[in-house]
């Protein structure tokens, strides 16, 4: 029997309409998604239930002594949303936006997002508020370990494995590790993954996630009959993932025409020397004043006329009112939730071929996976091995979506969550539910 989704005041699907309607709640946002694939998906009650509640949300507070002496007590979450198909996984982030609500919706991202590319992890996101660019690097040491051990309860390589996010990085996992480490009395290097190689990392991590985007962006552009020689890209965020995801574009013949972080954008039509900027970041932590590019605000960066947009900065970027100027004919989403529920009709209107977070940019757990898997036996592949297994499940799970799409006539963002939904859903089918 379906359930009736169709009703935003409906008791079980929306138990709170004005929230629902709130476009900035990001896990209402993502709940919106997935009640449309679960309508579609003619998910029993039941099933639907399970899936739309985390199974532990774990608030902690986290004192720490600063270089003043002084005692600032911060607060951390971590929330796992479902462990049906295997350990947790997740990232921490280190943000004064932090929130349970984005912490709650991340989670469950990324439930799907594990599921889509079908690895054997659940889903599971933490994170503390603080400013970490106002903390000295003993204090972010104190903060994560003190954190870590507020979270001791649910981690574990086979219980919930946390990863880098917004503003933490090798360093901190490796605090994390040892934090657990010598909590359990024993080296557990697989307890973290985005750690460095030299304590269990996997080659190709740190670049994963951006190198996953490239390749999702290029099964977009040959379905859609597109070249990628000579292409033009945006890219609104030049962290990591998107500073990875445009060079590597670049490599691919892409022109990649405008690039922004936090403080700005800059654009040049002629194209922008990746390399160079990625260069002036390490030196200068902004792009402000880069050389070669003007200046232009952020919202101008993604409403600009170009072949790819990719944000992989924050969530909630394209709203309902950013979507109706949005000209690019892709947009690759390499950031958790760019794309607001309310902007995505909008965007299918305009015929905007949008490549979903829990797709493009899954490249990051997947070789989160492949380190797992290395540190439980004790055997590490070269970058090499790892690129090509990586590209393997990229372009397969990007076809799966594809093809699933093109068979229900929806938008690849429903498609997504239909395919993940359906697996994750499956398992609880056959587990059942324990008395």
């Amino acid at each position: 029997m379906a359930i009736d989704l169709r009703l935003p005041t409906d008791s079980i699907v929306h138990p709170d309409k004005d929230r629902f309607l709130n476009e900035d709640n990001p896990f209402e946002a993502m709940m919106s998604r997935f009640d449309r694939a679960a309508e579609l998906l003619d998910l029993e009650p039941g099933i639907y239930r399970i899936l739309r509640n985390p199974e532990k949300q774990l608030i902690v507070s986290v004192p720490v002594q600063l270089d003043s002496g002084d005692v600032e007590v911060f607060t951390g979450y971590r929330v796992v949303y479902n462990s049906s198909r295997g350990p947790s996984k997740g990232g921490i982030r280190f943000d004064m936006q932090v929130t349970l609500e984005e912490v709650k919706a991340l989670a469950a991202w990324m439930t799907w997002k594990c599921a889509v590319v079908n690895l054997p992890f659940g889903g599971a996101k933490g994170g503390v508020i603080c400013d970490p660019h106002k903390m000295s690097i003993g204090e972010l040491e104190r903060l994560t370990r003190r954190y870590t051990s507020g979270i001791m309860q649910l981690l574990g390589p086979d219980t919930d494995v946390p990863a880098p996010d917004v503003n933490t990085n090798e360093r901190v996992m490796a605090w994390v590790m040892d934090t657990y480490s010598m909590r359990v009395g024993r080296t557990e290097n697989a307890v973290v993954t985005g750690k460095p190689v030299e304590m269990g990392g996997s080659y190709g991590r740190r670049e994963a996630t951006g190198r996953g985007c490239m390749l999702v962006t290029r099964e977009a552009m040959e379905h859609l009959g597109l070249p990628m020689q000579g292409a033009t890209v945006a890219v609104q965020g030049f962290g990591n993932v998107g500073s990875v995801a445009a060079r590597l574009l670049a490599r691919e013949g892409c022109k990649i025409v405008a690039i922004g972080d936090r403080f700005g954008a800059l654009y040049n039509a002629a194209g922008i020397d990746v390399d160079a900027a990625i260069a002036y970041v390490q030196e200068h932590r902004t792009l402000v004043d880069f050389p070669g590019a003007e200046a232009i605000d952020s919202e101008t960066l993604l409403t600009l006329d170009v072949d790819v947009l990719l944000p992989a900065a924050m969530e909630n970027v394209i709203t309902t009112k950013v979507a109706p100027k949005i000209r690019a004919k892709v947009v690759c989403e390499g950031a958790n939730g760019p794309t607001t529920a309310a902007a995505d009709p909008i965007l299918d209107s305009k015929g905007v071929f949008v490549i979903p977070d829990i797709l493009a940019n899954a490249g990051g757990v997947t070789v989160s996976y492949f380190e797992w898997v290395q540190d439980r036996m004790g055997y590490f592949w070269s970058e090499d091995v790892v690129n090509e297994r990586l590209a393997d499940i990229m372009t397969r799970s990007f076809r799966d979506v594809l093809q699933l799409a093109t068979q229900h006539n929806v938008n690849m963002r429903t498609a997504a969550y239909m395919l993940s939904i359906s697996r994750v859903a499956t398992v609880h089918r056959l587990r059942g539910i324990y008395a």
